[in-house]
């Protein structure tokens, strides 16, 4: 899975490109100072915890950007499953170029590895059933592209990229339109409008809502937030695959599998990203 073609949007270069001006400003002085110009190196990428590993193909970009004469010899690659002591790769070529790439591919693919592991974990958990683990807008700023990209890596799948490419009405939304008809009728006459082609998402907080929304129609998918297990089901039972179904709010790798067992279609999690612990990895010189 390519960066590029998953988010287009996303400017990697660039993203890349401020990254190490924020890292190394006017120079890595450190390595400046003590590393001699001509000096070679070898490095390894060594895993210290088990997981799944995830961010190789934007190390392997950052290296390249970083010094394109760095030579990199790949042994794992993106989702693979990993345990401690692994060698995902090793890199050589000058020390100075090595040193300086090497934070912000750490920073980028333990986050990412993370982010993948946990969500390998909970799709394993959704396994047997029809329900897909997604993610959400909750988020790093300027990092959104990474961590979805992660998301993917690990099996899961993204929801809506921002607020452009979706039209999702929430409470919020719903209480400041006047009500679910309002809402719905709004958002359809604004598309049509604007011609644009956009899926349509409205999340109901009870069942009466959920009565209410399959009343109007005109939508692609239905937000069950927070439902009990028992009101899920009856919700599905109500929507009786009319429209996608999405649960969210409260759940946790304890439960998740009683919400997928209802026979839900997707369940966001915003833990996926605003939340997850890092996995231990280190560039070590060898």
């Amino acid at each position: 899975m390519k960066i590029n073609s998953l988010y287009p949007q996303f400017n990697l270069e660039k993203f890349i490109a401020d990254s190490l001006k924020e890292d190394v400003g006017d120079g890595d002085h450190t390595s400046l100072a003590c590393v001699p110009t001509s000096a070679k190196g070898k490095a390894k990428l060594l895993v210290k915890q088990d997981g799944i590993i995830a961010g190789v193909e934007l190390a392997k970009t950052i290296v390249k950007k970083v010094d394109a004469s760095l030579h990199i010899t790949q042994f794992k690659k993106d989702g693979d499953k990993i345990k401690k002591g692994d060698i995902v790769f090793t890199v050589e070529g000058k020390a100075q170029s090595i040193l300086k790439a090497e934070r912000l591919v750490l920073n980028c693919m333990q986050r990412m590895s993370g982010i993948a592991t946990y969500t390998s974990h909970l799709a394993q958990l959704c396994k047997g059933t029809k329900a897909k683990a997604i993610d959400t807008r909750k988020t790093t700023p300027g990092l959104r592209a990474l961590e979805k990209w992660a998301v993917k890596i690990g099996g899961g799948d993204n929801h809506r990229f921002g607020l452009y490419d979706m039209i999702l009405i929430k409470d919020n939304h719903v209480d400041y339109s006047g009500g679910i008809k309002n809402a719905i009728i709004a958002a359809n006459d604004y598309l049509k409008k604007k011609n644009k082609k956009l899926k349509i998402e409205i999340e109901a907080r009870n069942l009466e809502e959920v009565k209410q929304i399959l009343s109007v129609g005109k939508v692609d998918r239905i937000l069950l937030d927070n439902f009990s297990i028992p009101d899920l089901k009856k919700a599905i039972k109500l929507i009786s695959e009319k429209y996608e179904t999405e649960a969210s709010g409260g759940i946790t790798e304890e439960n998740i599998r009683s919400y997928a067992q209802c026979g839900v279609d997707y369940i966001s999690i915003g833990a996926l990203t605003h939340s997850v612990k890092s996995l231990d990895l280190s560039l070590k010189a060898t």
